[in-house]
């Protein structure tokens, strides 16, 4: 028997051969996946050293049928990933990315969610299907939900959650709005199209010497910003403790046209636009006016001395 990490193992009744227990495997004591195994059990969410009999067997991380041995699979890599380039499922990347918003090691998020480093690291790594009970424990340690980990929520606009009981909105101040800007995201430029009509777009963008600036493409609906007192709007809503933020930026809009200016922006640039296609025009903001608000519980609040 040969297992990897992720894999479930089930106990089978010996009469009826129907599982009686399974649990996740969550940590290997051999390099090459033989048994003992680290098992956290589905029914107790307790993590127990299992060394298998032979009412046991091992259902890979694509969950067959029950019954499935792996005793001729490969052998496992143990604790270091496997060879070649990580190839992440869209639960290990959604992990990753709350993990690294929240600036949390791989140490400290395994700690939170009372899980092995290493195991953390396979999630983040390979295609798994964690158990219900880790996703639990994951999304508490992240700051998030279940159903945001496993992307269920892609098609539902924020906001659907329940208002606070004891809501508080703040003013914010100029420097905690180009805090919360940071250094790049997703945010939104309103503008007048050239028929006339208002449209909102989103846009990829960055800061850059306290300015705004993205990519698009010359002639589309957000390069109608060039040479106007643009509005620039960036928020984070948390459906999961019906709290968030907003931050909106008033200022002239300029193409940015010098060589070297280009350049460096291309250079640092985190990330290439989302929505694709060539969109070679840098547009820049500068803000003249930075205001924003914070929806927050009233309680935490006074005891921040707000």
């Amino acid at each position: 028997m040969r297992a990897h990490l992720g894999d479930q193992l089930v106990i089978e009744s010996p009469a009826t051969g129907a599982a009686r227990r399974d649990g996740e495997i969550v940590g290997l004591r051999h390099e090459d996946g033989t048994p003992p195994y680290d098992v956290r059990w589905s029914d107790t969410d307790e993590v127990t050293l299992v060394f298998p009999g032979p009412d046991a067997h091992v259902r890979p991380l694509d969950h067959g049928p029950p019954g499935t041995d792996t005793s001729d699979a490969e052998p496992a890599s143990g604790s270091a990933p496997q060879a070649g380039a990580p190839n992440p499922g869209d639960v290990g990347r959604r992990v990753a990315v709350e993990r690294r918003r929240h600036g949390l090691s791989r140490g400290e998020t395994a700690r939170r969610a009372r899980m092995s480093p290493d195991y953390l690291a396979y999630l983040e790594e390979h295609p798994a299907d964690p158990t219900v009970a880790t996703l639990i424990r994951l999304a508490d340690a992240l700051g998030t939900t279940v159903t945001a980990l496993r992307g269920a929520g892609i098609d539902t606009p924020p906001g659907q959650g329940h208002a606070l009981l004891h809501p508080h909105l703040r003013d914010l101040t100029p420097t905690e709005c180009r805090a919360l800007l940071s250094t790049h995201g997703v945010g939104r430029i309103a503008v007048t199209t050239p028929d006339g009509r208002p449209a909102i777009i989103p846009v990829n963008y960055e800061i850059v010497d306290d300015d705004i600036v993205f990519r698009t493409a010359p002639g589309s609906a957000a390069a109608a910003a060039v040479g106007t007192d643009a509005a620039f709007e960036v928020d984070h809503m948390d459906d999961a403790s019906s709290q968030g933020w907003s931050v909106l930026a008033v200022g002239p809009a300029s193409a940015v046209t010098e060589t070297a200016a280009v350049r460096r922006l291309v250079q640092h640039a985190h990330t290439a636009p989302w929505a694709g296609g060539k969109r070679e025009m840098w547009v820049a903001i500068r803000p003249v006016h930075l205001t924003g608000r914070r929806i927050a519980p009233a309680d935490r609040q006074a005891a921040n001395g707000h």
